[in-house]
């Protein structure tokens, strides 16, 4: 099993980076019903105002190969197409469970 992290520090007012977020939150964690290799999924929303990072998403599937089907998913595409706009950096760590 492969462990799929990512953070995104976004850009924008406070409310705009928390408005964008919970909806993409919501848009990712439906995609399990709806990408077959997905195991599981989980989004996080920074609370410490401390921190620069605003979003951290945690995913499980099968295999690395299984990292870039759930990449190219239109469903997935279409998810972080919501951050598209507010995007400022993006971090991402792929490893083997």
């Amino acid at each position: 099993m492969v462990k799929h992290i990512v953070a995104f520090q976004l850009s924008g007012t406070e409310q705009e980076r928390r408005s964008v977020a919970l909806e993409f939150k919501q848009a990712i964690e439906a995609l399990p019903a709806q990408i077959d290799v997905l195991q599981s999924v989980e989004v996080g929303i920074n609370q410490n105002p401390d921190e620069q990072w605003d979003v951290v998403l945690t995913a499980i599937v099968p295999t690395m190969a299984d990292v870039a089907t759930y990449a190219c998913h239109p469903a997935h595409v279409a998810a972080a197409g919501l951050l598209a706009a507010h995007k400022k950096n993006r971090a991402c760590v792929d490893y083997e469970l």
